[in-house]
């Protein structure tokens, strides 16, 4: 029984970084399709756009921090993983379910908003910081996501 709490724990590190790299992949995806179409008529743009691009790429980055700290917390990349009880296990796999989640939506979200701002990059390129802020508006919620789950695995008493 002690194993399954330490493969739920090891399933949450793994969702955390699964789900988040998926929404960071997609969003990056939607906005380098529009990217390629701006750049193919006017290759100047193409430092505006890329900075577009880059944002959705953070959910993953958020994901995977999650995933490394909650591997390290329960001592697998130590080499000496902790026996945790099935409820402690339950616990870290909650721990990252929030950045897992929403890392996977948000990254959507923004990539989405971003192709939107590279629109305003093809037509009015000196507005390009309006398409950033709207686009990092979306980042507020995946960054209340990372504070959460790291607060979660920190506060699982071992």
């Amino acid at each position: 029984m002690n194993s399954l709490g330490l493969a739920l724990a090891i399933l949450g590190a793994a969702l955390a970084a699964l789900l988040a790299g998926i929404g960071s992949a997609k969003g990056v995806g939607l906005v380098g399709e529009a990217a390629a179409g701006v750049v193919s008529v006017d290759p100047t743009k193409f430092s505006k756009v890329l900075i577009l691009q880059l944002l959705p790429g953070t959910q993953g980055l958020y994901g995977l921090l999650i995933a490394v700290l909650l591997l390290s917390r329960i001592g697998v990349l130590g080499g000496g993983a902790l026996e945790l009880t099935l409820s402690q296990g339950l616990m870290f796999l909650a721990s990252g379910l929030p950045i897992g989640v929403v890392g996977l939506l948000s990254g959507i979200a923004q990539g989405r908003a971003a192709a939107a701002g590279v629109g305003i990059v093809a037509k009015k390129p000196e507005q390009n910081g309006k398409g950033i802020i709207m686009a990092a508006m979306v980042e507020t919620y995946a960054i209340l996501a990372l504070l959460i789950s790291i607060l979660i695995i920190y506060n699982i008493a071992l």
